[in-house]
């Protein structure tokens, strides 16, 4: 097992992964920007080393100052988290040249699976049904244009290297592509370096549902079920719950003997997420594979009892899955989690500043991963993501119930939360109801504004 691991990372996942090292006896060292220098990542850590000024591309994203510090701490392996370097092989690649243990899958896998239009096509070979679109990618806007006219209008227009909702654009007709295919590489250059772009048939209702894998470095595969990540606005995830009501236990078992054979023929290791999307028939297709760390993995934990930092950890260590993961997983119970951001909950505007006061829900089956405290600060620099609010119910009734009450209990002052919204969406009929889809927000905002209109002429 390592001796110490530095955790390439900030805020709640920078204290997630600690928390697991600690419990295993495993010393850490936590880097920081001058933002973070108070952030209660660096409190719990073992050691503690800056390694730039507040933007991340100076701090965070700085390869160099990152693999000084692990030099400097002496540590056998790195931690990315989710987000930042993660997902980044050239950095993955430096680890192993600087014989560090990158908890993640090799750099060659990142690249075949992190590049989307790549594990289109991979996934395409493996006979996993992928959404019609382009072979590989569209690098004019003549070469959309065709593309487009061969697989149908309305098409997505997706960064190669992106995620998040960046790089982006739904195109509804010939006329407004040249625009948005040049404002979806702009933008995609400006947020990942590379500007590339590959195009998929956009389904207008679908599901979001995701498989979560951990793979060791045996060649053992395990699929540990789904999660449902509908709910979202411009393609960042909100809510999401696991398992996925749209799911079937025959689905679920037969799609993941398939995620686990093609995950095998990739030479994958490590902790994975396979994302597809479902359409009105049923009907899945694979979109994108993220090769890291989720931050919705504490669902999958709190329904499989399997801790998944634990688990990329020992998986990384060289141990066999076997060891690790009790077999067969069962899924017990629904497990729902709400994004707390740091953001005006209705016009999404970013809500930096000191928080003067904090408080958090807790009681059976409720659980808050978060890196702020009262007095802490949310610096402008980085995700708006502040915690993490995830209850666990014998049902999805229960765990909806044990939501709506923690979400009234958590108490955050100074800044502006998502938490109103979150509570507006617990008593949404719709959402309850659990038969919703991608556009879900789009039809919730519609409700809320004619529910505000007809009070102000009563």
């Amino acid at each position: 097992m390592f001796r110490k691991i530095l955790i390439a990372n900030r805020g709640e996942i920078a204290l997630r992964v600690i928390s697991a090292c600690r419990e295993m006896g495993i010393r850490t060292v936590a880097v920081y920007s001058e933002a973070d220098r108070h952030s209660l990542h660096i409190k719990f850590a073992d050691e503690a080393i800056c390694i730039g000024p507040p933007r991340a591309a100076e701090s965070y994203l700085n390869v160099p100052a990152v693999i000084s510090a692990a030099e400097i701490a002496d540590v056998d392996a790195i931690h990315p988290g989710y987000g930042l370097l993660s997902e980044n092989a050239n950095f993955a690649e430096v680890c192993r040249a600087s014989n560090i243990k990158f908890i993640g899958p090799p750099p060659e896998v990142t690249r075949l699976m992190g590049e989307k239009s790549t594990a289109r096509q991979t996934m395409k070979k493996a006979k996993v049904p992928i959404l019609p679109g382009s072979d590989g990618m569209v690098a004019t806007e003549d070469e959309a244009l065709e593309c487009a006219k061969s697989v149908g209008y309305p098409v997505i227009l997706k960064a190669a290297a992106g995620g998040g909702g960046r790089g982006m654009r739904i195109v509804r007709s010939a006329a407004e592509l040249p625009a948005l295919f040049q404002q979806a590489a702009s933008e995609a250059a400006s947020s990942f370096g590379n500007g590339d772009l590959y195009m998929e048939k956009y389904l207008d209702r679908p599901r979001h549902i995701e498989f979560q894998v951990l793979a060791d470095e045996h060649g053992n595969v395990m699929s540990l079920g789904e999660r449902e990540c509908s709910i979202q606005r411009r393609h960042q995830k909100l809510i999401e719950e696991a398992p996925s009501l749209a799911i079937t236990p025959k689905l679920r078992a037969e799609l993941g003997k398939t995620i686990e054979r093609c995950m095998k023929d990739v030479g994958y290791r490590n902790a994975g997420t396979v994302e597809f999307l479902m359409d009105e028939d049923g009907k899945l297709y694979f979109i994108e594979m993220n090769t890291r760390i989720q931050v919705e993995h504490t669902i999958t934990e709190m329904v499989t009892g399997i801790d998944l930092v634990k688990a990329q950890i020992r998986i990384a260590a060289g141990e066999r899955l076997s060891d690790i993961v009790p077999t067969p997983v069962t899924i017990t119970g629904h497990a729902i989690e709400c994004r707390i951001n740091a953001e005006h909950p209705e016009k999404f505007t970013p809500s930096a500043g000191t928080i003067t006061a904090f408080s958090l829900p807790g009681g059976n089956g409720v659980r808050v991963d978060t890196a702020q405290y009262a007095e802490g600060v949310v610096p402008p620099y980085y995700d708006s993501l502040i915690a993490k609010l995830v209850c666990h119910g014998h049902t999805r009734e229960e765990a909806m119930n044990k939501m709506q009450r923690a979400l009234s209990q958590f108490v955050v002052q100074g800044i502006y939360t998502s938490i109103p919204l979150h509570q507006k969406i617990f008593d949404d009929p719709e959402f309850r109801s659990g038969h919703f889809d991608t556009k879900f927000m789009e039809r919730f905002f519609d409700r809320q504004a004619e529910k505000a209109e007809a009070e102000v002429k009563a």
